[in-house]
């Protein structure tokens, strides 16, 4: 399990928000100050392989809060944010909380034990359906009491529309160690949002060529800007700009990136 992290001066941590976000390929947190909104410390978890199943997670997070202080203490506020491909969108004209499961089964299989929720998108109107990881949720609960949650879709789609200055379409690529997600913004309004899995450069290409082909993007002109875990001169920015042209970095202005002696596109859902 490698592990990254800013060396910080916590003080007052009562004062201080803690964000969580977790995948099954790893872990990752901040540490706001409350009073100032800046982040003062983040750290950064990856596994070396990819848990196949909830139950092997907790026990990653499990060892990770039984050997990190910052995570043993008390704060002001909680938020945590579950990343998975367990999602759905769904318009607020069409959306019934009774019916929770029937927007999943489209795209994924419910079991009848699964619990479902969703969040409120209010930039887009819309709800975001999803499949928390309960028993993360449970073990976090007993580690801090109560907390919001929410799926990543949903905070990276309202800091994408509050970013996205361009009228015209422009594609934004979200890159996870195995997946990633696709926003496809216009002026403020959301044209598409999908998570894809990939296992080689060539699919990591093939799923950004095919949303460009469906909403009739020129290759050569419209945007797409990259964040997350990709790099300059990597073999996944290689191959997109062998066939995407206006290619770009989302870079962010939070300071903490120099102390981390990190690229400022990456961890966009927590630092971005």
């Amino acid at each position: 399990m490698r592990k990254k992290n800013s060396t910080p001066i916590l003080k007052n941590t009562k004062d201080n928000k803690l964000s969580i976000q977790f995948n099954l390929d790893g872990f990752s947190f901040s540490i706001q100050d409350s009073i100032s909104k800046k982040d003062i410390y983040f750290c950064a978890y990856t596994f070396k392989e990819t848990q196949a199943t909830p139950e092997n997670l907790l026990l990653k997070i499990d060892d990770i809060f039984k050997n990190d202080t910052h995570l043993q203490q008390d704060f002001s506020t909680v938020i945590v944010i579950h990343q998975n491909n367990l999602s759905a969108l769904v318009p607020n004209q069409y959306f019934n909380e009774d019916k929770l499961s029937s927007y999943l089964n489209f795209n994924i299989k419910t079991l009848s034990t699964d619990f479902i929720t969703f969040d409120e998108i209010s930039s887009i109107d819309a709800k975001n359906v999803y499949v928390p990881y309960v028993n993360i949720n449970n073990y976090l609960f007993n580690n801090f009491g109560e907390f919001d949650y929410k799926h990543h879709s949903s905070v990276l789609i309202d800091k994408l529309i509050l970013r996205n200055k361009n009228e015209s379409k422009t594609m934004y690529v979200n890159v996870s160690k195995t997946t990633f997600d696709i926003v496809v913004l216009e002026n403020k309004k959301l044209v598409l949002y999908n998570s894809f899995a990939y296992t080689s450069k060539e699919d990591f290409l093939y799923y950004i060529l095919f949303v460009a082909e469906q909403l009739q993007l020129d290759t050569n002109e419209f945007p797409l800007y990259l964040m997350g875990d990709i790099i300059f001169n990597s073999e996944l920015y290689k191959i997109t700009y062998t066939y995407i042209k206006n290619l770009n970095f989302l870079g962010s202005k939070n300071p903490i990136f120099k102390e981390l002696n990190l690229e400022t596109h990456t961890n966009f859902i927590l630092l971005g």
